[in-house]
């Protein structure tokens, strides 16, 4: 073991679960912990991560925003966010996309901003496509929607 404690032991690695959650609850956790954004306003599904009795994380899929990517075989996570639960972030991005490869979708997306570093989506086997969209997400028009005015990053996943 690393003296300055780089290395968790086994034990305090939590014992996470997947399992389903309404839209509804998933927003009410975003709502209380995510860093910058609202709920979501509609999905496909949604699910949560548990360590035990508590609820330490959701993801909310659906069709994709952008209308060029929106070709029926592809799928966007719209929100992932987890109470910094170790591994939740990964485990949930992993549980989306075993989901969308069952349900027949070809390729997984999201996105991040360009200053996240994306350590669970490369853990997840996700790959960066490189910069997607504007400062803000609703182009010329000024409207402030609470994200950060910076430009994000496009991840997906691939599925044979």
């Amino acid at each position: 073991m690393n003296s300055n404690n780089e290395h968790r032991e086994c034990s305090s690695i939590p014992k996470l679960t997947i399992k389903p959650i309404t839209l509804k609850e998933a927003n009410e956790f975003i709502k209380q912990h995510h860093r910058h954004h609202k709920k979501a306003v509609g999905h496909k599904f949604s699910i949560s991560c548990y360590n035990s009795d508590k609820l330490v994380g959701v993801a909310v899929c659906g069709r994709p925003v952008s209308r060029y990517c929106d070709n029926g075989l592809t799928l966007e996570i719209y929100r992932l966010c987890t109470d910094g639960t170790y591994n939740a972030c990964s485990m949930l991005y992993g549980a989306c996309s075993r989901i969308a490869r069952d349900m027949g979708y070809k390729r997984i997306i999201t996105y991040t901003l360009l200053s996240e570093n994306g350590a669970s989506l490369k853990a997840s086997g996700f790959i960066c496509e490189g910069e997607a969209g504007g400062e803000i997400w609703t182009g010329k028009r000024k409207r402030d929607n609470g994200v950060p005015k910076e430009k994000k990053k496009r991840w997906a996943k691939y599925f044979k």
